[in-house]
């Protein structure tokens, strides 16, 4: 089988694709087809999302999910699929499917059955949480909110132009189906199968200062797949959850690629 030759980056919620912009033109010079998919409706820029947000409150993981199946199934070979946050869950339900050559979750956001709840991810995840209302609404975050959750390493200047430039509201109503999920008879949107035989390999990448995704939570996540597949955890000190913008970002994108090629199948 030949080496892949297109990566397939899945972004995050509170996010859109361009938060991997640098990403894209850091793999195309290294001769890569790089792919930065938008969730479905989110094909506008952040401008637009933030004035109105429709499509955040429409969107459901099922269809996230089906779109990028079908962007990967229509590739001519395995792609190296890379995903933050959310996009990490993403990464996971797609190599589930034995879809990808291999996959990297940076910073991912838990899947079903991973009960682990570090005090600085519920302090996070708290303005969408905190009101039940809000499973029907897009929640945004205010910038100190953004600044604790995505960028607490960043000096505030900088924080604050990443805010302008990323930040969008986020899904409410998959937060909260992700929060009650273990209260629901049978499995959710959010299920693998941890003893999958057949899942390419996986690659955890986590942030040491993350506070939204601490690196407990990429921790159980590994933990708990029992398949005799390679699943891997690295963490790197000193890093945030938005570590794709954070400075020494060049080097964990080199190793996440170079690992995911080193283990395509």
């Amino acid at each position: 089988m030949s080496s892949p030759d297109t990566i397939v980056l899945i972004h995050g919620f509170w996010v859109t694709p361009r938060s991997w912009e640098h990403w894209v033109a850091h793999y195309e010079k290294r001769g890569y087809r790089v792919l930065a998919p938008a969730y479905p409706g989110f094909e506008v820029e952040v401008e637009s999302l933030n004035a109105d947000t429709t499509p955040i409150e429409k969107v459901t993981v099922p269809q996230i999910v089906d779109s990028l199946v079908s962007l990967v199934q229509g590739l001519d070979r395995p792609p190296v699929l890379i995903g933050h946050s959310a996009g990490g869950v993403f990464v996971q339900l797609l190599l589930d499917r034995a879809l990808g050559a291999a996959g990297v979750a940076i910073n991912s956001a838990p899947t079903e059955g991973v009960a682990v709840l570090p005090l600085t991810q519920i302090k996070s995840a708290f303005p969408v949480l905190k009101n039940p209302a809000n499973r029907h609404r897009a929640v945004g975050l205010t910038f100190d909110q953004w600044h604790y959750a995505f960028t607490n390493t960043f000096p505030e200047e900088e924080s604050r132009a990443l805010y302008e430039r990323y930040a969008i509201p986020a899904s409410g109503s998959i937060f909260w189906d992700s929060a009650l999920a273990t209260l629901r008879p049978g499995h959710q949107s959010t299920y693998v199968n941890y003893h999958n035989e057949d899942r390419p390999p996986l690659l955890f990448v986590s942030g040491e200062k993350d506070h939204l995704m601490p690196p407990k939570v990429q921790q159980s996540n590994a933990k708990h797949y029992k398949a005799h597949t390679v699943t891997e955890v690295k963490e790197y000190p000193g890093m945030p959850h938005l570590l794709p913008a954070a400075p020494g970002w060049e080097a964990v994108a080199d190793d996440a690629l170079d690992w995911a090629v080193s283990h395509a199948r």
